[in-house]
């Protein structure tokens, strides 16, 4: 299907480029799998100069995997913190305690081993085992796709099973003798760094000669991608519930339950508002209270709590992979007698009051941390 000249001009030319000009990422500087393993994880749905400092953080803290593996599930998520997709956190915290207990720690080193570890795809387990064992598996993301796509002139939808078999297939048979980690990092190098999404560097690129898809300009249409389904709107009402008396200068949280999104994360209580989405007005004055506290007074009910009177504070929004959250937030405190901050009544189980020092001891999603650190920020701003 592809000439052995146009694929041996292509492995030889990419692996000399890469050795040449590769990045110095910290994950390159050793073929540890743990490092390399955890690395990819990050990478997923994340940008390499975000990964960068939460790599050498979480490494630092759970340098080994009988660390990660012996590690409360909270500090994992705290560490994990603005990240995002919380779940590669479970699932990667799942996976090395399975490591741990039937491989003694030791990353393994066969296909099947690895593909079987909860959160470990095919690239995942392509890129482990090429980059740290350098065996010759492929390792195809979106980057790798792209530039297969190009450089071959493959015009069937990426987002197709049948394509993503076909470029496992081409990308292995590209795979140099003896250099299968190296190849394979030059692949995804070049997928980010010159054959990009957009406006693709080709000047500049090392395969450019037997470019396929440049040839018959076609480079800036590939690969062919189906739109995927847009996110769909959900309003929420938000309730910033201050404290009073000896909980005076605290926030209320609460935490999410163990199963489903964001499981076991913490956050600040919300209710479904009704409507169109509201974040991004243009108003100091933001939306009417009434409905807000209607919605807001049902859902703290059901965990025995009142609500006192609301104020809008801000509006936020957040892009989850199925669903975009606008939010509204609203100020209030708890009126409930029995449960007030100063009564010595508890809380249900799932709720703190916290201080802004004491937000360090608990795994925010992102949309919520911006709420609080601009609410604090007000606060220390007035006094």
């Amino acid at each position: 299907m592809y000439s052995t000249e146009q694929k041996q001009y292509f492995s030889e030319e990419l692996l000399s480029w890469y050795r040449r000009h590769k990045r110095d990422l910290p994950w390159r500087r050793s073929r540890n799998p743990y490092h390399i393993w955890i690395s990819e994880i990050m990478l997923q749905q994340t940008r390499v100069e975000t990964v960068i400092p939460y790599f050498h953080r979480f490494v630092d803290k759970f340098p080994t995997v009988e660390a990660l593996a012996e590690a409360p599930e909270d500090e994992v998520l705290k560490a994990w913190e603005g990240l995002g997709y919380y779940s590669r956190a479970r699932n990667l915290q799942s996976a090395v305690r399975e490591v741990q207990e039937r491989y003694g720690g030791v990353v393994p080193d066969t296909k099947e081993e690895v593909f079987a570890l909860k959160g470990v795809g095919p690239y995942t387990a392509g890129a482990i085992l090429s980059i740290a064992y350098n065996k010759p598996e492929p390792a195809v993301d979106g980057n790798v796709m792209r530039v297969l796509s190009r450089y071959f002139l493959i015009e069937e939808d990426i987002m197709k099973g049948s394509t993503r078999v076909l470029m496992e297939k081409l990308a292995k048979e590209l795979i140099p003798e003896g250099a299968a980690g190296d190849f394979n990092q030059g692949l995804m190098e070049l997928g980010a760094m010159v054959c990009t999404p957009k406006s693709p560097h080709c000047l500049t690129c090392p395969v450019m000669l037997h470019c396929s898809g440049r040839a018959a300009g076609m480079e800036a249409e590939l690969p062919v991608k189906k739109k995927a389904k847009p996110p769909r709107p959900e309003s929420r009402y938000v309730a910033l519930l201050e404290g009073t008396g000896g909980q005076a200068g605290r926030v209320l949280i609460r935490q999410r339950p163990a199963e489903g999104l964001l499981a076991r994360m913490w956050e600040l209580p919300h209710a479904l508002a009704p409507g169109a989405g509201t974040a991004g007005r243009d108003t100091a004055q933001g939306p009417d209270p009434a409905p807000a506290h209607e919605a807001l007074a049902e859902h703290l009910a059901a965990d025995g709590l009142g609500l006192g009177e609301l104020r809008w504070f801000m509006p936020a929004e957040h892009t989850f992979s199925h669903i975009h959250w606008e939010l509204d937030v609203f100020l209030g405190t708890v009126d409930n007698p029995p449960l007030l901050p100063e009564s010595s009544a508890p809380l249900p189980s799932h709720y703190r009051w916290i201080t802004r020092e004491e937000m360090e001891q608990y795994a925010f999603p992102n949309v919520f941390l911006r709420i609080l650190k601009a609410y604090f920020k007000e606060r220390e701003g007035a006094s």
